[in-house]
């Protein structure tokens, strides 16, 4: 696209008499920001280079947005546009109006997002040596099609000389404050102005917080609270400690899977399901992301070192060190992924009983092993199974093929019955004699085991398993019963 299509003198579209539209990229056509998801992809594909990023500010923000757009380059096609604003856009294009995609991002990008959207006739963009934002654009902007010659679309208060000096402003999910301040501004230099029109394309603020978070994960940490269980020393004040550790787990987890999120950013983008995720679909913007990980993942610490035992704070960064290999290069490591998921469950019980000073039964560390080696294994499989159904190809960088499946399976399946094996030489241990009166009665258990690991992997064999096995245990009402049928059997046996 030619930035110079437009003639200067002109400002008015031809077929409509209408001014020329100008429609800003971040955070207006798009719901995110194009640079800060450009930095996201670079930390994912090129964590070295990512770490020299800030040093190519030196020579400017608009050749720093050059130096980004020739490392990496977001996909047009799965970025979030606003959905309001795209319909108006193309109706404006119909009717013959002269769009221009006026945007501070790179011109590399702008014209690769254009030629997408297909309706915009010209790009202004930054192009290496002029940063083409706030002032400067509107400069360049009168220059074009002079004062007043153009309408304007922005959403942030760095596009408020723009949207002061347009013919007609129009606003796109605003920042907070922005709609009243434009209002006031335009009523001051003319007061029958136009009010502007608004194009708001986002999630509610608190059901994106509540999935940013990832509270139904929090599930998981529920294991936190097995050694107490399994111990029979549910009192109050080993009750509480565990209660903090358990909360401490869940701020720490929730700020990694927003890191896996940043890092994932244009994997999820293509991805059916993950494609909603709060920052992948603009609702959340990555900077208040980055923000609220740090928030998160500060505060647990901090709780952890004044309420808990230096040991729980160490399993705790041991869990935060292994997450982040996780997001930052295992998870593309055949298998090894499956086996740092794995033993992350298991590191939660281990933190858990170093929480409250509970010692870990080997058996029950054994258990742990091979029963959740086997979820980790079924999360992956039925990855696999639903992409094989839909006829798509893994484009997810894990390394896994759809040939694979039934190693996977094989490898599963093994894994699970392995775990039923333990639980029923533990149950002959003669020191389960000492938590429980009636030991033997514990063996009602291993059916309920063996049909509910069963049914998992049959799910997952029929494509119906759609999410993490834990968070399906813990919201599927079947499960709900197994579960609390083996709490029963457990209170029986003690009885």
């Amino acid at each position: 696209m030619d930035a110079m299509s437009l003639p200067k003198t002109d400002a008015r579209s031809n077929a409509t008499g209408a001014p020329v539209l100008c429609v800003d990229l971040d955070g207006t056509l798009v719901k995110s920001d194009t640079l800060s998801d450009s930095l996201c992809a670079l930390a994912h594909r090129s964590p070295g280079r990512f770490v020299q990023a800030p040093f190519w500010l030196l020579h400017g923000r608009a050749r720093f947005k050059a130096k980004l757009a020739a490392q990496v380059l977001p996909d047009p096609a799965h970025l979030p546009y606003n959905a309001e604003l795209m319909v108006y856009l193309r109706q404006q294009a119909a009717a013959g109006r002269t769009l221009v995609l006026a945007t501070g991002a790179d011109q590399h990008l702008a014209e690769r997002v254009a030629q997408h959207v297909g309706c915009f006739h010209s790009v202004l963009a930054s192009d290496g040596a002029i940063n083409l934002t706030g002032k400067k654009k509107l400069h360049l902007l009168e220059e074009r099609f002079g004062p007043q010659g153009f309408d304007y679309i922005g959403n942030s208060h760095t596009d408020t000389p723009l949207l002061r000096a347009a013919a007609t402003a129009h606003l796109a999910n605003p920042a907070r404050g922005l709609r009243r301040r434009v209002q006031a501004l335009r009523s001051q230099a003319n007061p029958t102005a136009t009010q502007p029109q608004v194009f708001v394309d986002r999630a509610p603020l608190g059901r994106t917080l509540l999935r940013t978070l990832r509270v139904h994960q929090w599930a998981k940490n529920v294991l936190l609270f097995l050694p107490l269980l399994l111990a029979h020393h549910l009192r109050g004040p080993l009750f509480a400690l565990e209660l903090t550790a358990f909360l401490c787990f869940c701020g720490l987890a929730s700020a990694t899977y927003i890191l896996n999120d940043l890092l994932d950013i244009e994997a999820d983008r293509q991805h059916p399901r993950k494609r909603t995720r709060p920052m992948a679909a603009g609702d959340l913007r990555v900077p208040v992301g980055a923000a609220l990980a740090l928030v998160l993942a500060v505060s647990a610490v901090a709780v952890s070192l004044h309420v808990l035992p230096t040991i729980f704070t160490l399993w705790l960064g041991i869990y935060a060190a292994s997450t982040l290999a996780y997001s930052l290069r295992l998870k593309r490591r055949v298998l090894i992924d499956v086996l740092l998921l794995s033993a992350l469950y298991t590191l939660r019980i281990l933190a858990g009983a170093a929480a409250v000073r509970v010692p870990v039964s080997p058996w029950m560390a054994a258990f742990s092993i091979f029963f959740f080696f086997s979820l980790a294994l079924v999360k992956r499989f039925s990855e696999l199974e639903n992409l094989r159904l839909r006829g798509a190809i893994p484009a997810n960088g894990r390394g896994y093929r759809v040939q694979d499946l039934e190693q996977l399976r094989s490898f599963g399946t093994a894994s699970a019955y392995a775990s039923i094996v333990i639980f029923a030489l533990y149950i002959n241990n003669p020191e389960v004699g000492l938590l429980y009166r009636h030991p033997h009665r514990l063996w009602l258990m291993t059916p309920v085991l063996l049909w509910w690991l069963s049914r998992i992997w049959l799910k997952a064999s029929r494509a119906e398993l759609e999410e993490d096995p834990v968070v399906f245990a813990l919201t599927d009402r079947a499960s709900l019963v197994a579960g609390l049928m083996m709490a029963a059997i457990a209170i029986f046996a003690a009885m």
